[in-house]
């Protein structure tokens, strides 16, 4: 049974079919020239990436706890932890972006949109 059908899916696991799901498509729509919309795919990506990590914590003290040792402030993660809003909007809060920061994401096994597209029509032997 895979962890998809078990109703649980771990972030690692999540990540890796992420990165093989993004490096397929990149493959086939990465030779576009068009690069307006890969800045906004981009980020699209990291908001729909913390959302998940939002709804894994569920609890109130989870959230919490999990932003304090993140590095957000205990007003702010007090404040954004017992918040009842939605995770796609705690997601885009200011305390859940500065804990849950681009390079945090990409040691969590995040790959970006847009260094993929720069990295084809960019390589590093042209730069």
């Amino acid at each position: 049974m895979s962890p998809a059908a078990a109703g649980f899916v771990s972030m690692g696991y999540r990540f890796k079919k992420l990165t093989q799901y993004i490096r397929g498509w990149m493959n086939y729509f990465g030779i576009s020239e068009y690069y307006r919309p890969i800045p906004e795919l981009d980020h699209w990506l990291r908001r729909r990436v913390r959302m998940c990590y939002w709804k894994q914590w569920r609890l109130c003290r989870t959230k919490v706890r999990n932003l304090l040792s993140i590095g957000v402030s205990l007003k702010a993660a007090i404040s954004v932890g017992m918040s009842r809003k939605g995770p796609w909007h705690q997601a885009r809060t200011l305390a859940t972006q500065a804990g849950m920061t681009n390079q945090w994401l990409k040691k969590q096994g995040l790959i970006s949109i847009k260094e993929l597209w720069i990295n084809i029509h960019y390589p590093a032997t042209a730069r």
